[in-house]
């Protein structure tokens, strides 16, 4: 019998995973987080235990743990594990992020890493069809503390802020002044910028000043104005 991938049969029958969905295939994946120099154990433990492959259609779960970014439908990836875990590492130890603003939910693999990591995660995807799915995928895995909005990233969420932290998955071509002014006192953003050669930039708030640090290159998809 097959299931839909948000079906909550498959969601009870495969979370455990088998052949190169199994817990085994996940811990040689993050045995290649920490050789790329991922080290903070939070990180890495949730990275273990979130089955990857859910986030994914069917025929491509067997490629679930591979260190790759993977398509999700409609232009859009699945990053690759190590920009997820990069990510997240870096948000952590940048600010204390306890009320954190995801811009761009996408399949909902990295808006489930976060919501693991800190207490409240506001997430926003301008792609319906994709936020919905994610949505239902996040409730199946018990994930309970991510509010959602369908909405453009590159105004950020108003009405919600002040965030500790920001994490763009998207790639706009300079950092949209609207997100900055999101930020709380002492809160950061890790988002990548640029067209052909990106990389992933750091910033951090403090009053009307926000310093901007390159961490390492990126490869992510354009950030895109409008809704889907």
């Amino acid at each position: 019998m097959r299931y839909s991938v948000t079906d909550p049969k498959r969601t009870a029958a495969n979370k455990q995973g088998i052949g190169m969905t199994s817990q085994r295939t996940r811990e040689r994946l993050v045995d290649t987080l920490k050789s790329l120099g991922v080290a903070d154990a939070r990180v890495l433990e949730v990275m273990r235990s979130t089955p990857r492959h859910l986030f994914l259609d069917e025929a491509l779960a067997h490629r679930a743990y591979e260190d790759k970014s993977l398509p999700i439908g409609h232009n859009q990836t699945l990053s690759r594990p190590y920009t997820v875990a990069r990510m997240s590492e870096l948000l952590l130890e940048s600010c204390a992020a306890k009320k954190v603003l995801e811009i761009g939910t996408g399949s909902g693999y990295q808006t489930c890493i976060l919501a693991q990591l800190v207490p409240k995660l506001f997430s926003m995807e301008r792609i319906e069809p994709l936020l919905n799915r994610a949505k239902q995928r996040l409730a199946l895995m018990d994930i309970h503390n991510v509010v959602y909005q369908h909405g453009d990233g590159y105004e950020g969420w108003p009405a919600r802020e002040p965030f500790d932290g920001i994490m763009v998955t998207a790639a706009p071509s300079q950092v949209p002044k609207a997100l900055q002014w999101q930020l709380a006192e002492g809160g950061c953003m890790i988002i990548p910028v640029g067209g052909n050669e990106q990389y992933l930039l750091k910033i951090t708030r403090s009053g009307n000043h926000f310093s901007k640090q390159k961490v390492e290159a990126a490869n992510f998809v354009p950030l895109i104005n409008g809704l889907i």
